[in-house]
């Protein structure tokens, strides 16, 4: 019995292996789009054991068929490395509506040891319908209170939130205090926030704290909450400044130098384009919120969130874009087309891609394997038959997760299938 137990367990793993095993892959006669501003019209892309392994112009690129597993042609179709939905609730949440589904926001103001990663659903059905177009990974990031808690970089595709795991707990995000307030019932008119100095050393207080509590000896500490920011101020994980408004901005740059934060974040950004010269000097990235947004000033031109991009751009700041709003876990599938009207409102095509991939992943941490496809680096990218910036002309008919070809039928592809072929037959 023992012994067909083993004999079991190893075929399974065979299996396994042959199913998922990573394979020798040649991509030829792309149009590539490799993410860092360079163009390849008629490229031929290699994978090699999950890593790109050639990058060349398929036009004087020598090969031999023995040397590769596979080889598919894609006429034409363009190569884009993957796309990245950063400061979103994708796998956090299923259904908006109902709360017991709802695993971004915990009880409390200050929970920098709440983690997004353990809370990620790898089996989420919003998920596939964001892979299909070209989302490959995402930074899961909780909401609520002063600080929300740790984000986590996170593959859409994997067997559970270890499979899916890129980077674990790549930062600590805090929702900076309002310094205004808006009073609806009286003509949307603005007022200053009387609590905001108070609320702001409060955050103060607690970031000196912290700061004291990294610099203890390892065995003197024990606060589960003072242990998660420790490496906001010793190591590499980034501190994310959620605030839009000038006064905001200019607060959170002053913090940073204070406490000497190496890699500081801005998400959301909203009047960033004002103070592009501080930002830049201070080498502060900034996450612009969702694009298809109203102004949010009554004097503001009413193309101004489409134009956020190309100001920033013009600024020298680095910034890259981001689904959060409304229904932000399955608007996470419009990333693509936000880059599309920043394309349209004054970047360039490839800047705008720069703005899904490259970008983000240098300013979550994992530039140096993802974001652009490039010889050394990840396999994570995908193939669309049309722009996929475009939604008239999207359609992903591949794409792979480090190395590994990812299932692109979701729920909504399922229906589909199913009812079209029921009304044939009828």
């Amino acid at each position: 019995m023992k012994r067909n137990y083993i004999i079991l367990t190893l075929f399974c793993l065979l299996m396994q292996f042959a199913v998922f095993g990573q394979k020798r892959i040649l991509l030829l006669n792309g149009y590539l789009h490799t993410g860092n501003s360079k163009t390849i019209e008629t490229a031929a892309v290699g994978i090699d054991n999950g890593k790109i392994s050639v990058v060349r112009n398929a036009l004087a690129y020598s090969y031999s068929k023995e040397d590769w597993d596979t080889i598919i042609d894609l006429k034409g179709q363009h190569i884009y490395p993957g796309f990245v939905a950063a400061n979103s609730t994708l796998g956090l949440t299923e259904i908006d509506a109902v709360r017991a589904t709802r695993d971004f926001d915990e009880v409390g103001e200050y929970n920098p040891h709440i983690r997004s990663q353990i809370a990620y659903n790898a089996e989420s059905k919003v998920i596939a319908t964001v892979c299909t177009n070209g989302v490959l990974l995402t930074q899961a990031t909780p909401r609520g209170g002063q600080i929300s808690g740790s984000s986590s970089v996170m593959a859409t595709s994997g067997w559970n939130w270890e499979d899916a795991t890129i980077l674990a707990d790549d930062g600590i995000h805090v929702n900076w205090p309002a310094d205004i307030q808006y009073n609806w019932g009286e003509g949307s008119t603005r007022k200053k926030n009387d609590s905001y100095d108070k609320e702001k050393a409060q955050l103060l207080a607690f970031f000196e704290m912290a700061q004291a509590y990294a610099n203890l000896d390892a065995s003197e500490q024990s606060d589960v909450r003072l242990n998660a920011m420790r490496s906001c101020f010793k190591g590499t994980k980034r501190v994310y400044f959620h605030a839009d408004n000038v006064q905001q901005l200019l607060d959170v740059i002053d913090f940073s130098q204070k406490f000497s934060l190496p890699f500081p974040v801005i998400v959301g950004g909203y009047e960033s384009y004002l103070i592009t010269r501080k930002l830049k000097d201070a080498n502060i990235p900034v996450m612009l919120n969702r694009l298809h947004s109203l102004p949010e000033n009554e004097t503001d031109p009413v193309d101004l969130p489409y134009r956020l991009p190309k100001l920033l751009q013009d600024g020298g700041v680095l910034f890259c874009l981001q689904p959060h709003g409304d229904m932000e876990a399955m608007n996470a599938r419009n990333l693509p087309f936000l880059a599309g009207t920043a394309w349209a409102y004054g970047l360039s095509e490839e800047e705008a891609i720069a703005s899904v991939s490259k970008n983000v992943c240098d300013i979550i941490g994992i530039g140096k394997n993802y974001g652009t496809i490039e010889e050394g680096k990840s396999a994570t990218l995908f193939i669309s038959k049309g722009n996929a910036l475009d939604m008239r002309t999207s359609q992903i008919s591949l794409a792979y997760i480090n190395g590994v070809r990812i299932n692109l039928l979701n729920t909504q592809e399922e229906l589909y299938r199913k009812y079209s072929k029921k009304y044939q037959q009828q």
